[in-house]
């Protein structure tokens, strides 16, 4: 087995595993391999340090560590989040990819204000704030996407 860093378009970074070389080249050329935050299947790997057995090591545990358990503190956060969240999602107008056109048209009055929520890249929200209009992104929670 192979663990690839992987990166999308957008530049979303994750990991996949995949039994060869070959088997990942065959699925991301059959659109396969899609990018777990936008679904995009245009992914390409990324460089990484290659991990080479050492003999003056002790083996590493192959047995699943646990995981540590969220502090009371930490759930109420979490649920916090996902409340705002929802808020949002419940009362405001997804816009999708079109988010930072929208954004700006309403910025500069040429469509009503409102609230609008949706998709933009890093760049893009940065360039908006630049302009002095508002964005925030809306959290997830680690969870959310499992």
């Amino acid at each position: 087995m192979i663990k690839y860093a992987l990166a999308c378009e957008k530049a979303h970074d994750f990991e996949s595993w995949f039994p060869s070389s070959e088997a990942f080249e065959t699925q991301r050329k059959r659109g396969f391999v899609t990018c777990p935050f936008c679904h995009s299947d245009k992914i390409e790997k990324q460089i990484m340090a290659p991990s080479i057995a050492r003999k003056d090591k002790a083996p590493v545990s192959t047995e699943p560590q646990p995981v540590a358990a969220l502090t009371e503190k930490e759930r109420e956060i979490r649920a916090m989040l996902r409340a705002l969240r929802e808020q949002v999602i419940q009362n405001a107008e997804n816009v999708g990819t079109g988010f930072a056109e929208e954004a700006r048209k309403m910025h500069y009055g040429e469509a009503e204000q409102r609230s609008i929520y949706g998709e933009t890249d890093h760049s893009e929200a940065k360039a908006l704030l630049e302009e002095g209009i508002d964005v925030l992104p809306l959290p997830l929670i680690p969870d959310d996407r499992n």
